[in-house]
């Protein structure tokens, strides 16, 4: 059988978030991330043309490249970014109507929450997974850990602060995978000419995954 979404975001373990200026900058982390082994990412609604882009990628990549978008806040985007190849929708807060657009579509559903009554909010309201953010102003790994205490059926993701330095800590906290901002999705180094630190960084990820699970 075909890995489904969710099997794919918990095995690879990385959601990279990609807040690009541009396409062409886009492309170019894309494509150095993949030649690192992260094979994920969700295009925010910040990028300009993130819509086109989305296609773009769903046309060159296939389903070599699993794709989402983030920054989703409402349901006409999130349709929007469904029709033009998104698997999963990310939001930075909690919009009930952008759940129910994307499990009408029977994708997966990751909204954003930070307090214990957003986060299972989010979760009875349908979501597949609740992206704790911003995480790491609050505590980061301990905090999650505290979350997850009285709401062990959390299904989470910490986006916000998490680095080479931190995955591990929120890994051992519970988090089912990692939203990774500008530590991997560097766009300084695609402009000064070197894409393949973030390929060196994607593949530093994936061992500190690989070693923390096999603890």
């Amino acid at each position: 059988m075909p890995e489904t979404t969710q099997e794919m975001i918990e095995r690879v373990g990385l959601i990279p978030v990609l807040r690009a200026k541009s396409t062409t900058q886009a492309r170019a982390v894309v494509e150095a991330m993949i030649a690192g082994g992260v094979n994920i990412v969700e295009v925010t609604m910040t990028v300009p043309g993130a819509i086109n882009l989305l296609k773009e990628l769903r046309r060159e990549y296939g389903s070599k490249l699993l794709l989402g978008s983030g920054t989703v806040t409402t349901a006409e985007q999130a349709q929007a970014t469904i029709d033009a190849g998104a698997e999963f929708v990310v939001s930075p807060s909690l919009h009930p109507d952008v759940i129910v657009a994307t499990k009408r579509n029977h994708k997966i559903s990751c909204p954003g929450a930070l307090t214990p009554t957003e986060a299972i909010t989010a979760w009875n309201a349908g979501a597949d997974y609740v992206k704790i953010f911003p995480c790491s102003a609050v505590g980061g790994a301990s905090y999650l850990k505290a979350l997850l205490a009285p709401f062990p059926q959390l299904k989470v993701i910490p986006t916000g602060g998490v680095t080479l330095q931190t995955a591990a800590s929120f890994l051992q906290a519970g988090a089912r995978a990692l939203g990774v901002g500008s530590d991997l999705v560097n766009l300084a180094a695609v402009d000064s000419g070197h894409a393949e630190t973030i390929t060196e960084t994607a593949k530093a990820y994936l061992k500190v995954l690989a070693e923390t699970r096999n603890a």
